[in-house]
């Protein structure tokens, strides 16, 4: 039986985990209760099995992550407030991915080509050559996302965001350990984890470096055309890259390719209090129940005739 993985997101005043068929929201409202959404998760890949084959399931994923992630979003804010849940509509959530894609085409693929353009415009050597252009394109593009993360990490509200960021992946760490869910065993494991989305972005950003290198320098639209019709390429060789990292996480080549990528993620965690480990402890338990792995732990081992490492319940 293939390993599951659970993964989850930082939202505000909480976090959400997902599990193969299932996702988890846990909030603290201001009355200090934690209050729980949990749904089923329906992926495009259950329907279509194209999308379950290595490349295809990483854009699905891509896609599909970016979705939860706005509606979990979009329900924090509202249950953080100590409001009534409102799901966000189709045509919210299409104006919402349209501005994010947007932003992103804007920030991460148009700045970094017209900077590289501007300053390679005196040097023909460097103008045709595709792989150093892309080279540069690329370190320009790394550094614009440095910037951005160390701008939006000193707003008050985004520091507790990663402060959930952080315990959100000390609960993951606590689970895949073996542990019963606890604040207590939980404060002990590190806030970076190799699955983390930062690291992810990092590893798009390399392959992008790799991938674009193929496309004409000459023309900015053509290079952007290419780029565009590249990013499900990118997006797919780079969630693979991330498989292969999780399953040998403890190779020494992996953790020396990994390291610049955990390095990324001390600018989006923060180490977490104990009431913010609760809420992560909350939903990663809560999605454990939803997608039955609590229960088949507690009878393995009470088959096995060992002590039930059991989680903690919601």
């Amino acid at each position: 039986m293939a390993k599951q993985f659970f993964g989850g997101q930082a939202v505000i005043e909480g976090v959400m985990m997902k599990g193969p068929k299932h996702w988890s929201l846990a909030i603290r409202t201001p009355d200090g209760n934690i209050v729980n959404v949990d749904e089923r998760f329906n992926s495009i890949g259950d329907r279509w099995s194209i999308f379950k084959m290595p490349l295809f399931r990483g854009i699905v994923v891509l896609i599909e992550t970016l979705i939860l992630g706005i509606k979990t979003l979009s329900l924090s804010a509202n249950l953080s407030l100590g409001e009534e849940e409102e799901d966000i509509t189709p045509k919210q959530m299409a104006g919402t991915l349209a501005l994010a894609f947007v932003f992103v085409v804007g920030l991460f693929m148009v700045l970094p080509l017209l900077i590289t353009k501007y300053l390679t415009t005196a040097a023909a050597s460097i103008a045709d050559n595709r792989s150093l252009f892309a080279l540069i394109e690329g370190m320009f593009r790394i550094s614009i996302f440095l910037l951005y993360i160390l701008a939006v990490s000193r707003v008050r509200d985004i520091q507790r965001v990663f402060q959930y960021h952080g315990a959100e992946h000390k609960a993951i760490h606590t689970f895949e350990a073996g542990e019963e869910l606890t604040p207590s065993n939980a404060a002990k494991y590190s806030t970076l984890h190799i699955r983390c989305g930062t690291a992810f972005m990092l590893i798009v950003m390399v392959v992008a470096i790799l991938s674009f290198q193929f496309l004409p320098t000459g023309n900015i639209l053509a290079r952007l055309a290419g780029k565009l019709l590249l990013l499900p390429v990118v997006a797919g060789i780079s969630y693979e890259a991330t498989r292969i990292a999780a399953r040998y996480e403890n190779s020494p080549i992996t953790k020396i390719l990994m390291w610049p990528g955990l390095m990324l993620q001390k600018l989006t965690t923060r180490e977490p209090d104990e009431s913010q480990l609760e809420v992560a402890l909350y939903a990663l338990s809560s999605v454990l129940q939803a997608e039955g792995v609590t229960d088949a732990v507690q009878e393995k081992q009470e088959k096995m005739g060992e002590p039930v490492n059991g989680f903690s319940s919601p």
